[in-house]
Formats: C-alpha cells, sequence, structure tokens
C-alpha cells in the first residue's frame, strides 16, 4: 500500500513547525509497511487533487495567507471536489483559517476557500496558551499550543473537540477545531501529530479507508507519546481543578 501526502506551499505556510507533521504521518506508515510519498508544492507548482492521499495546509502570517489565498482561488474547485470526494486534509492555523468562507483583518478581508461553513474575525488580545480538547470518538485527549489572534465559528459543523484548558475557536463557545467529511482544521500546532499520535492514525486511516477500503492499522508501540500526552493532560487539566479547591 501507498500513500501521497501533499504539502501545500511549505515555503510560506511552515510557521508552527508543520513539517513535524508531515516527518509524524510518513514516519507511521514506514513503522507498518506502508510507502509514504511527500511531495511539496511551491507557490507557482500545479497541483493534482486526484494523486493525493492527504493534503497538508499549515499556518503562516497574514501577509502570507493572502498571497496563498490569490493562488488557492485557481485550484478551489479541484480542492473542494478532492474535498467532497472523501479526501483527507489537515489544516494548522493559518491554513485552518482559509478553509472558510472569510477571515476579516484590520488590513482588509483575507477570502477564504468556502471548503467548510465557517468565519473567522480578528479579535485582541491573541489567544495563546497550552491547550488540551476531548473528542468523545477518540480514546485519548488531544494536546497542543495556540497562538492565533482570529476567532473562528464554526456553525452547525461538529468540532475537533471539547475545550478542557486553554481557549480554542473563540474563547467563548468551547469548542476547538473543526471536523467536516475527512478533513480536520484545527489551532493545535507545534507541531500537532507527534503529540498525538492517535490524531495522526485518524488521518491515515481515513486515507487508507478512501484508496484501498482498509482502515485497520498495525499498533505501534506509543509509550513516550502517551506518557507526554499524560503529562500535558495531568498539568494542566487536573492540575487547574485541584488549583481550584
Amino acid at each position: 500500500m501507498k500513500l501521497r501526502i501533499g504539502h501545500l506551499y511549505p515555503d510560506l505556510l511552515n510557521l508552527y513547525g508543520d513539517r513535524g507533521n508531515i516527518q509524524c504521518m510518513k514516519k507511521r506508515c514506514e513503522w507498518r509497511g506502508i510507502e509514504a510519498e511527500v511531495q511539496e508544492f511551491q507557490l507557482d507548482d500545479p497541483v493534482d487533487f486526484s494523486t493525493l492521499d492527504i493534503v497538508l495546509l499549515g499556518g503562516g502570517s497574514d501577509r502570507e495567507q493572502m498571497l496563498v489565498c490569490e493562488k488557492l482561488r485557481g485550484i478551489k474547485k479541484s480542492f473542494r471536489d478532492y474535498v467532497e470526494d472523501g479526501g483527507s486534509v489537515i489544516a494548522v492555523c493559518g491554513g485552518y483559517q482559509l478553509l472558510g468562507h472569510y477571515y476579516d483583518t484590520d488590513d482588509g478581508r483575507i477570502e477564504g476557500l468556502s471548503l467548510v461553513d465557517l468565519y473567522t474575525e480578528q479579535g485582541s488580545p491573541r489567544l495563546i496558551s497550552n491547550i488540551v480538547i476531548k473528542n468523545d470518538k477518540l480514546e485519548l485527549p488531544i494536546v497542543g499550543f495556540e497562538n492565533h489572534g482570529g476567532r473562528t465559528y464554526i456553525g452547525d459543523n461538529r468540532p475537533l473537540g471539547k475545550v478542557l484548558y486553554g481557549y480554542g475557536n473563540n474563547e467563548k463557545d468551547k469548542a476547538e477545531g473543526v471536523l467536516y467529511k475527512n478533513v480536520i482544521g484545527t489551532y493545535l500546532h507545534g507541531p500537532l501529530l507527534p503529540k498525538n499520535p492517535h490524531v495522526c492514525d485518524l488521518l491515515l486511516s481515513n486515507a487508507l479507508e478512501r484508496k484501498y477500503g482498509v482502515s485497520e492499522l498495525a499498533l505501534l508501540d506509543d509509550s513516550q507519546e502517551l506518557e507526554a500526552n499524560r503529562y500535558i493532560v495531568d498539568r494542566f487539566v487536573s492540575g487547574a481543578e485541584n488549583r481550584k479547591h
């Protein structure tokens, strides 16, 4: 089996260590005997989504998002067709904002791709925090770091998780990220996937199910990753609860 991972515009959208997410996906494939090919796309490269199984859209500054947005408008239809056909996407921070209809900033509106029914507005102050969220369909919490000025509103879409510690999409609704078909949008970075192998495996299993009709993955020794996950949850969630009493 083979998965092709497309990394969109890493020269512009790699603000939060997004290459670490690529490395994590690639290694967890290789450890299972699954071939993983990574293709990086620069701004002037044509993107054929029909050849891709997973797409990473990383984070960047507002200026870089505007540059990328102009390019993405040209491939908006093919990107949407890929998403609606069940293609897997992981979009982080600025990439997450680009999934929606728009991001209103002090310097003007950044038009999004409208791949998911959501929008973002700039707010103050920046939301900076360690963060822990819980998705009821995943056994373990999801941990990470957030640093964003945007407040994202996802309407009736499912969030990636409920905020146990931190701010999340907009600091009001206690939700973080979005899940739409096989798309994951999130403000969690640092990078996200090495800290959360269960989220990485969700992306991989969705891609394998779409391509081969097989979603079951061989178990790996994640003892170190799980220990790190537990440490963060204990420190920020359990610690915060203890401080209340």
